[in-house]
């Protein structure tokens, strides 16, 4: 029986959606989002779900990724909108009227989508999208990204609104997209999107980074800031992808010294990994204080990761995740890297169970719908490569923290005041619906049902249903 520790009492809110893990990059490329829905099963067998307030992943509206992305980029993404999302559209479209207008969000996408018909889509090699094998298009492409971003943008507003403590989004952490210009499988980089909220009340966030790959994009986002500090742990060296997060980067203008890079070599493995994390993590917190912590747990930094060269266990990169929940500050947890997928759906399960105050130890439940891809073992937990040379040695792990220690004390006093904005509504232009607007369209959907059938598309979707279930 699984049981919480004495820390069980924090409000998670927990985002998802069946149509994120349908999503196909292609079949030779490493990104699967099937991981995600991989993990949700294993959430929902093993029972956690009933402890998590479930809400339903909603598109982001095309102003919110306009917040920091490049509006002519993000009307050349547009053009990547699943079949069943442009024939939505339309149909809305043509049922508007005077008494029934066409809520502003679908109109601009409308707008996008005439503008796009055009039957040739030309690649466009500023961008990024669809020129090399790394970041191809495919069907749904934008409604992916949309997905992504808006259960990160309402991780935040649940933290702002006091709803949650702790906030998850698997579909999140696409930390390489930049501005006007995809990267690393990342198109639109949820991360800063959901930052970008939460400095509209906040005066400063911290964003930590545990892919094996350097947050590059979320780092250059916010390279001149001083309200966050981003502070990335990875693989760095060689030609390992993306070639940046040296130790030397820190900041520029007024957010000098506010990167923090710990760059590491490969075949890291739990115990010094830990203690370099820990080390970082408490004189970080203690110089920044900050009001929040949004944390990218990309899996590929496991061991037998396809892309990452780090020997980490499930609980050693867990143990990270534990340790910035015990700061007691509003955290949202994003996914991000992994592409050996049902280590990634284990080790997001496993931490899903640690901000619950579990520590899950038990096989893949057999009801499990990928019960067959956990094979031959069939455990949550797998042992760690037994003939991986750490190639980081104590000297230079211990001069790489005397370094960052250096550069932190540069930092004179907590920086930055609060924006007075307030923040959209829960649910973005729809302060004013209430049940009685959609008579036809309510659903009661039971906890028994969603534990039968975890990827039921019968799921209510009008904005006051959202919340498909509260913590019991």
């Amino acid at each position: 029986m699984i049981q919480p520790d004495s820390d069980s009492s924090k409000r998670v809110a927990y985002f998802y959606n069946y149509q994120i893990g349908k999503f196909h990059y292609g079949k030779e490329h490493p990104m699967k989002p099937k991981r995600i829905a991989m993990a949700h099963n294993l959430i929902v067998n093993y029972g956690m779900y009933r402890m998590l307030d479930v809400y339903l992943m909603r598109e982001a509206q095309l102003e919110e990724i306009r917040h920091f992305h490049d509006q002519d980029y993000i009307a050349y993404l547009s053009q990547f909108m699943s079949q069943q999302k442009v024939n939505f559209v339309k149909e809305y479209f043509n049922q508007a009227n005077d008494m029934n207008p066409l809520p502003e969000g679908l109109l601009n996408e409308y707008k996008m989508i005439e503008k796009a018909k055009a039957p040739q889509k030309a690649v466009n090699s500023e961008f990024r999208v669809g020129d090399s094998p790394d970041n191809p298009t495919f069907s749904g492409l934008f409604t992916f990204c949309q997905l992504s971003a808006g259960a990160s943008i309402d991780c935040a507003h649940a933290i702002l609104s006091g709803e949650a403590d702790i906030a998850i989004n698997w579909a999140g952490g696409l930390h390489h997209a930049k501005k006007k210009e995809a990267s690393g499988f990342c198109y639109v980089n949820d991360i800063v999107v959901c930052i970008v909220e939460l400095l509209r009340i906040y005066t400063r966030v911290i964003y930590v980074d545990i892919d094996c790959h350097h947050g590059d994009g979320v780092e250059e986002a916010f390279f001149l800031s001083n309200r966050v500090m981003t502070v990335s742990f990875h693989q760095y060296g060689g030609d390992f992808y993306p070639g940046s997060g040296n130790i030397d980067s820190i900041g520029s203008g007024q957010g000098r010294y506010f990167a923090v890079n710990v760059p590491m070599k490969p075949g890291m493995s739990d115990q010094p990994y830990y203690e370099v994390f820990r080390k970082v993590m408490s004189r970080v917190m203690e110089t920044f204080r900050p009001d929040a912590i949004v944390m990218q747990c990309g899996a590929d930094s496991l061991a037998y990761d396809k892309l990452g060269g780090f020997n980490l266990s499930i609980r050693g990169h867990g143990a990270c995740v534990k340790y910035m929940k015990g700061f007691g500050v509003p955290i949202i947890y994003l996914g991000g890297g992994g592409y050996t997928i049902q280590n990634v759906s284990r080790c997001w399960a496993y931490e899903t169970g640690l901000t619950l105050g579990l520590d899950i130890d038990e096989a893949i439940p057999a009801q499990d719908k990928f019960y067959d891809l956990y094979y031959p073992d069939y455990k949550l937990h797998f042992n760690i490569r037994q003939n991986v040379e750490n190639k980081n040695k104590d000297e230079d792990l211990n001069k790489t923290i005397a370094t960052v220690y250096e550069h932190l004390r540069q930092i004179e006093q907590a920086p930055g005041i609060h924006f007075h904005d307030v923040p959209y509504s829960f649910y973005p232009q729809m302060e004013m619906e209430n049940e009685d607007d959609y008579p036809d369209e309510k659903k009661e959907y039971n906890l028994s049902q969603f534990d039968q059938n975890p990827d039921s598309q019968d799921i209510a979707i009008t904005p006051f249903e959202r919340k498909l279930h509260q913590k019991e």
